[in-house]
């Protein structure tokens, strides 16, 4: 029943992660889109913490972790965003509803597979911008689109204590970013931007988990060297006529823009915890990203640059009774985290940060290994001052995790 389920899922996200748009934040104009997290719901509940080693939850944050698996896995995650934009003298909300990965993992004695597809950016706006004057220009700016990124990973069990393990992603997308200017005349113009993305990436990962007493304690790091990325980038600019927001073309020309080279910046996140896995765990992580090396698709975009990333996440869980037959909620893993990010983007002369917090349940299913997860986060991102935005936004997160042993050889026909 499970493998009935893992491919009629896995053809539905295929259509869905191309169409979808991921992103409502006018951060997203700038680069190629606003960064995903890369995790699963169970992590993001924790803060985004992704040191933990699993034998029926998958890491997709650090590889290592597949080699800590005893069952085949299959989850798939989906989220609901709904984000308040202000300005120093107007305000918005807007919602968008996401599918965030699908990924399959699986145990071979000490070696454990896995491969998935997510997003990897997103690109989603749209502003209005109304001039104060009569007869002045007003302008309309919209983008859709982003990166995503396909991945196959492996991690192995050195010894009983370290755990080695790598992904290799294919990251494809296409983003598109539309202007329009008009003014009390018969005709506007249109800028259209249209960037093809494509490129290779890899990371690598390592676990070391050992007993302290009788206490659980995993350290973890891993490493994500600089990345290509090919952005094939045209540019169409065109008179329009028209009311009542249609646009008709009357004339369109082609503009010639050169092709961009982009680097995925490189990205070295450690951390540690400890506890007791089956009752309780603690842990922090730090992420380093050199993102001041990173551009934009054009070379014509102003007041923006990049300096190198950080982000501090602290997590835990507990988990009451796990083998409790007499009270469903003492089964029920309770999550939680904090975190606080400096994404590496700065706009004018001001770096944009992001605060969030979060919370989250793991629910059994039934009276199987199974689970439902579900997170809440809250958060906030950006500043009124300078001109800027801020976004507040609140985030609803749902996982499904459905686990099973496959490659079994029966004893009896």
């Amino acid at each position: 029943m499970i493998k009935k389920i893992i491919v009629s899922l896995s053809l539905l996200f295929s259509l869905a992660s191309v169409a979808q748009e991921g992103s409502a934040s006018p951060y997203s104009f700038y680069g190629i889109g606003d960064a995903r997290f890369k995790g699963t719901t169970e992590n993001r509940s924790m803060g985004g913490l992704g040191i933990l080693p699993d034998s029926i939850h998958m890491n997709l944050q650090n590889p290592a972790t597949f080699a800590s698996l005893k069952l085949t896995s299959f989850t798939v995650g989906g989220s609901h965003n709904m984000t308040n934009l202000r300005t120093s003298s107007a305000k918005g909300d807007t919602q968008r509803t996401t599918i965030d990965y699908l990924a399959v993992a699986f145990p071979t004695g000490k070696l454990g597979f896995g491969f998935g597809l997510m997003p990897y950016t997103s690109v989603g706006y749209k502003i209005n911008s109304f001039s104060d004057q009569e007869d002045g220009p007003n302008r309309a700016y919209s983008g859709k689109g982003g990166l995503n990124k396909v991945f196959l990973g492996a991690g192995y069990q050195l010894t009983s204590k370290f755990s080695l393990g790598v992904d290799f992603s294919y990251n494809f997308g296409n983003i598109e970013t539309k202007s329009l200017l008009s003014q009390n005349v018969q005709y506007g113009t249109r800028e259209m931007n249209t960037s093809d993305l494509s490129g290779f990436s890899m990371n690598a990962g390592l676990v070391f988990a050992t007993k302290i007493k009788k206490y659980d304690f995993v350290s973890s790091v891993t490493y994500s060297p600089q990345g290509n990325l090919k952005s094939e980038n045209e540019r169409k600019i065109a008179t329009l006529a028209g009311t009542g927001g249609s646009e008709i073309v009357v004339e369109e020309k082609d503009i010639v823009v050169a092709d961009s080279d982009l680097k995925l910046p490189s990205k070295l996140a450690f951390g540690a915890g400890f506890g007791k896995k089956t009752n309780w765990f603690v842990g922090a992580e730090v992420t380093l990203q050199e993102s001041s090396k990173f551009g934009n698709r054009y070379n014509d975009i102003t007041n923006v640059s990049y300096e190198d990333a950080k982000k501090f996440s602290i997590g835990g869980y507990f988990i009451p009774d796990y083998d409790s037959f007499t009270s469903y909620w003492k089964r029920v893993t309770y999550r939680a985290g904090l975190r606080y990010e400096n994404t590496g983007l700065v706009v004018g002369d001001t770096s944009i940060k992001d605060y969030g917090m979060t919370m989250g349940l793991g629910l059994p299913v039934g009276g199987s290994i199974s689970n439902l997860n579900v997170g809440f986060e809250y958060g906030r991102r950006g500043t009124t001052h300078a001109g800027l935005i801020k976004e507040t936004y609140a985030n609803i997160f749902v996982s499904l995790s459905l686990n099973d042993r496959w490659f079994v050889k029966r004893k009896y026909e």
